[in-house]
């Protein structure tokens, strides 16, 4: 093995500044997806002890400015009011069974204001509501379930037409029905909320929240070893005086 001749040191000082600039951020970067996956772990705690605490009486209107939606997301609560089945609408959704639709009906709530109630899904073919006349539920009516905030859309998301849409979005679903005192989060009904006849079908939120953190932090680590491993061949090479 030959040594490091001066000039193969100074030529090594390039490339060995920035593979430390890289590494340093290789592992800033899995570093940084370790903290994250100890910020999604307390976030999954949180949800599932509140999606399974005992339901709370959904605060009032006043209050509803004031809610954060990061704290109220799947928080467990109960409603009283009554169904408006007139402003019924639908939210097309993929299921293992092909398309389903959710039925989003408002809630007026019998202190004032409305809520949007997911009370569940439907097959393609029952979509008309005169097909499940025997679910429209008629006068008062006490339910539980978890607040959702609402979807953001993407690029790919089509556009709402005809009483049918493609995200969770109060605020555009009350719009369309011309109602003022919506709230600005929905209500997954309960799986035991079910509709007379069977329809909806309540499925209760989806609580799987992605948790991909240590994955991310453990490629960022292995690219890490990966780029030490290439700049040592690097320099190993230059010492026995090989092609570079």
């Amino acid at each position: 093995m030959n040594a490091l001749t001066v000039g193969d040191a100074r030529r090594l000082v390039a490339p060995a500044l920035a593979t430390l600039l890289l590494e340093a951020a290789l592992v800033s970067l899995g570093i940084w997806q370790l903290h994250r996956l100890a910020w999604k772990e307390a976030l999954i705690a949180r949800v599932e002890a509140q999606a399974s605490a005992a339901p709370q009486p959904l605060p009032p209107p006043s209050a509803w400015a004031a809610m954060k939606p990061a704290d109220e997301e799947f928080r467990h609560v109960s409603v009283d009011g009554t169904f408006d089945h007139a402003a019924e609408t639908l939210i097309l959704r993929a299921s293992g069974e092909g398309p389903v639709f959710h039925v989003i009906t408002p809630l007026r709530l019998a202190g004032g204001g409305t809520v949007m109630i997911d009370r569940g899904a439907v097959p393609a073919d029952r979509k008309p509501p005169e097909s499940r006349a025997a679910g429209e539920i008629a006068g008062p009516v006490h339910l539980t379930g978890l607040i959702r905030t609402p979807e953001p859309r993407n690029p790919f998301t089509p556009a709402d037409r005809d009483g049918t849409f493609y995200t969770r979005d109060p605020a555009a679903i009350a719009a369309y029905h011309h109602l003022v005192d919506a709230a600005p989060f929905s209500i997954d009904a309960d799986p035991a909320m079910v509709s007379p006849g069977g329809l909806p079908r309540p499925g209760g939120a989806e609580l799987t929240l992605p948790n991909n953190h240590l994955s991310y932090a453990l490629t960022w680590f292995g690219l890490g070893i990966a780029l030490a491993g290439v700049f040592a061949v690097y320099t190993w090479r230059r010492m026995v005086g090989g092609p570079s």
